[in-house]
């Protein structure tokens, strides 16, 4: 029988309602930290899940602006763009020995958070999931899986696998892996070229990879070698397979948050690889330029 554990998320939007309902559902204690008004709606109605994989449900949750008591674990699942005003609602003093569990897009933020908590307490994860807030306590939850992939360098692994065992229990499958590295970018690998094509061309990702296929294919060459310059194995033509398999209507979160107006997480994706690229003396001429283009269109 799984140990009943307090676990805050910060940011509960579609990645985090998710993973809160699943663990309240669970029978765990879950504190959600956000903005004073979406805290005072969770505290009332809890959160509203609508899904393919764990059919329709609500789970009661408590809610707060801040963390203001230990927890067992705090999962950081906001955007980058938010990343450093939500942190404000995490104390490092008050998060003490918890772990620290990040599943942001990109590859920079686990040393970030390692300068302001206890940096073998920080294990980045990687999550695949479709999962959307409709409004502030009403998800929709689209894809039929939640995988989550843990890390942490570092990090003790029994409090790595004690964690995932948690996560699995409650419905979100979760593994740990010994590489945070490797874990990073091989979401990386992925998720730049992604983002970048389709969010540049507003297409979806069908229509994308076909129209703009030459393109596609050199972004996922100069991707996938700045991986493997970081110290992270990368094959472009196992990459490549992956994007045509994806199904055809797909668009990245970037794409989404363009389309709704919202800032585009354009820096920790795109910007982050032309650091990483420029650290190890990498030529990245596509990426460049569909970067510089975002950026110049004001994105």
């Amino acid at each position: 029988m799984t140990t009943k554990r307090t676990v805050a998320v910060l940011g509960p939007g579609g990645t985090g309602g998710l993973l809160a309902a699943l663990l309240s559902r669970a029978g765990h204690r879950v504190v959600c930290l956000a903005r004073e008004a979406t805290a005072d709606t969770l505290r009332n109605t809890g959160i509203q899940v609508r899904s393919r994989q764990f059919g329709d449900f609500t789970a009661p949750v408590e809610a707060d602006t801040e963390l203001r008591e230990p927890v067992d674990a705090c999962l950081v699942t906001v955007k980058h763009t938010t990343l450093d005003t939500a942190l404000t609602r995490v104390p490092p003093a008050v998060l003490g020995d918890a772990l620290v569990v990040p599943l942001l897009n990109g590859v920079e933020h686990p040393a970030a958070l390692r300068a302001r908590c206890r940096p073998d307490r920080v294990a980045p994860g990687v999550i695949r999931v479709e999962s959307t807030r409709v409004t502030p306590g009403v998800i929709e939850h689209g894809s039929p899986f939640v995988e989550i992939d843990l890390a942490g360098d570092g990090v003790p692994r029994s409090r790595l696998d004690s964690l995932a065992a948690v996560l699995t229990a409650a419905g979100a499958t979760s593994r740990v892996l010994e590489d945070e590295v490797a874990a990073l970018w091989a979401k990386m690998t992925f998720l730049a070229p992604f983002a970048l094509l389709t969010t540049r061309y507003g297409l979806p990702l069908g229509e994308a990879r076909t129209r703009h296929r030459e393109e596609l294919e050199s972004l996922v060459a100069e991707t996938t070698a700045v991986s493997r310059a970081c110290g992270a194995p990368a094959d472009p033509a196992q990459a490549l397979s992956r994007f045509d398999a994806f199904p055809p209507s797909a668009k990245s979160s970037m794409q989404r948050d363009a389309e709704a107006g919202r800032p585009l997480e354009l820096d920790a994706i795109g910007g982050a690889l032309l650091r990483a690229a420029d650290r190890h003396s990498v030529p990245v001429p596509v990426t460049t330029r569909l970067v510089t283009e975002l950026r110049a269109a004001g994105r």
